[in-house]
């Protein structure tokens, strides 16, 4: 268990500067911020901050510059919407490293916030260099967490500060991301069910073996599961298999004692088109012309069947190309099964960018128990792997 920002409420906090790292990495265009979801997340933690007197530092990396500066990834579009939604000045300071970044935090009036540029214009930022953590840390002098989706990497700003700023506590966003991703899942309330899809079986090969021994079904869909067909010695058609993790699909099956369950039949096409084709046929009837796209509305039934009658529910990855409809009704029909758990009193947790855009799309984001900011970090977390940005912060 980390300590946590609540943790320090009462202590005598007014004044001291707050150097607390968000995750702003957000979509750009013409020079605008196009979806403020990650800004918004962190708007409690600042307020919780700046209702308490202190003065507020925050920083995040934007893109992927490469250890330069580039006008292309810099995070000043950030400040209007930053000073929109709090209704206050915001300071941008454009060299973090500077000696006149230090005397303006030190300058900041009580509840006032400033936003660095962003974090990988340095070098040092990516290779977690202790001269740059250095840096950030006489910036602040006290560390919070706020970035569940850079907690996975072991960078200057998400690992390297904490061990230099003290306290360091994870932001009302962390908190609320470890207690239902780690805390929940380490004592789930049975029936435990977890819905994974997406492209390829590689990528959550690490989640299907650490939650085997703690779920009871875990549903899958999306192109994935034609790799699990495969190693049934299924034709798959055109669909996208992984050959080369066809064994190890075999070998999951056999040690998945029953849990792994995949989808009777599957939405077929021709081709990738609104106006293709398509069919729905048994998982042992997919002829050599097509290829699957989606699970078909009878599994998806069966699978939201499982899902309404779990205690807890975690969704990683889409049924099927639901970028494409009609190739998206699987992924929707569990997205409103989630919904359904969630009013029967279940936990419900989404992780994934995928999972989370095609929750938006159907309007059920907030019929969910939580959607998870970090795409990478959270399922990660759901390896049971250790986080460095949060390995980093003081134990409670």
């Amino acid at each position: 268990m980390k300590r946590r920002l609540a943790s320090l409420d009462g202590q005598p906090l007014e004044g001291q500067r707050a150097f607390v790292r968000v995750d702003f990495n957000v979509p750009l265009q013409d020079g605008r911020v196009s979806d403020t979801t990650r800004i918004d997340a962190a708007l409690p933690t600042v307020q919780w901050l700046r209702e308490r007197g202190c003065r507020v530092i925050l920083a995040s990396h934007l893109g992927r510059p490469k250890g330069r500066p580039s006008h292309e990834f810099s995070l000043r579009p950030v400040v209007p919407v930053l000073e929109s939604a709090l209704g206050a000045p915001v300071m941008f300071i454009e060299d973090p490293l500077s000696d006149a970044a230090v005397r303006i935090t030190k300058r900041l009036k009580r509840g006032e916030v400033a936003l660095l540029e962003n974090t990988r214009f340095h070098p040092g930022e990516e290779t977690n260099d202790r001269a740059l953590a250095e840096a950030f840390a006489r910036l602040g002098d006290f560390y919070v967490n706020d970035a569940f989706g850079s907690a996975h990497r072991a960078h200057a700003s998400t690992e390297g500060v904490a061990h230099l700023l003290k306290p360091a506590v994870a932001g009302l966003l962390m908190a609320r991301e470890l207690e239902f991703l780690h805390d929940a899942l380490e004592r789930p309330a049975p029936p435990f069910v977890a819905v994974l899809g997406g492209a390829k079986i590689s990528g959550k090969i690490d989640v299907i073996e650490t939650l085997l021994p703690k779920v009871d079904a875990i549903l899958i869909g999306g192109a994935m599961a034609c790799t699990f067909f495969a190693a049934m010695g299924l034709g798959v058609g055109k669909s996208l298999v992984e050959p080369d993790r066809v064994d190890m699909a075999r070998d999951l099956l056999g040690r998945g004692e029953g849990k792994l369950c995949l989808p009777d039949r599957v939405t077929v096409a021709d081709r990738l088109a609104a106006d293709a084709r398509i069919a729905s046929v048994s998982r042992d009837g997919i002829a050599a012309d097509v290829a699957v796209y989606d699970i078909a509305p009878e599994a998806a039934e069966a699978f939201v069947r499982r899902i309404v009658a779990a205690k807890t529910v975690v969704w990683n990855g889409p049924m099927g190309v639901f970028e494409t409809p009609p190739f998206d009704a699987g992924t929707i029909a569990v997205a409103r099964g989630l919904a359904s758990a969630t009013a029967r009193g279940a936990t419900t947790i989404v992780g994934g960018g995928d999972s989370a855009a095609a929750l938006a799309a159907a309007g059920l984001t907030d019929r969910v128990s939580h959607v998870s900011t970090g795409g990478g970090a959270s399922l990660e977390l759901l390896e049971g792997k250790v986080l460095p940005g949060v390995a980093a912060l003081d134990d409670a």
